[in-house]
């Protein structure tokens, strides 16, 4: 990927997160430019509530498999440590490994994706939740893990879009 198409993409989100005060508009800006930058068939967003100890999900690109539900609770186990204690996205490319965090990774394989990233976003020291990108099995490649830190700053700003859209 080109730098000037990274650039465009980058607008086009500034631009959208700018106008669009739809509820979902965030999260479709997001997920537009994450598509764009590393690529995902399947893409969810979770926030999470430290305080109660769940999580949820608040948007998906498919909704038939992945519905916007209630909450579930936040499970300690090596997922949580990467992502939570250590601040880093949790990375897996087989089907297999996906499997041994997962319990849904049946589910995600009949979708046709075998590899996911969950990208944490914190502000101010709290985690606010993840960005949740699947693809085929070995899609998540180091090269798209190190691209993968140019949606730190849009998640963020798309995490508090969506509040402000909310409250508005």
């Amino acid at each position: 990927m080109m730098n000037n198409e990274i650039a465009a993409a980058l607008a086009a989100f500034d631009k959208s997160i700018a106008e669009d005060a739809g509820a979902d508009a965030p999260w479709l800006a997001l997920q537009t430019l994450t598509r764009t930058i590393i690529g995902a068939k399947l893409f969810t967003i979770m926030t999470v509530d430290m305080k109660s100890e769940v999580a949820r999900r608040e948007y998906t690109s498919d909704a038939s498999s992945y519905p916007v539900s209630g909450t579930k609770p936040v499970h300690y186990d090596k997922w949580f440590d990467i992502v939570h204690t250590q601040h880093r996205s949790f990375v897996a490319n087989t089907i297999g490994d996906i499997a041994k965090v997962f319990a849904d990774h049946e589910t995600i394989w009949s979708l046709g994706c075998g590899s996911v990233i969950n990208i944490p976003v914190f502000v101010g020291g709290r985690l606010l939740g993840t960005v949740n990108c699947l693809d085929a099995e070995h899609h998540y490649t180091p090269e798209r893990v190190e691209k993968s830190s140019l949606l730190a700053t849009p998640a963020k700003l798309a995490f508090l879009a969506a509040r402000e859209n909310r409250s508005a």
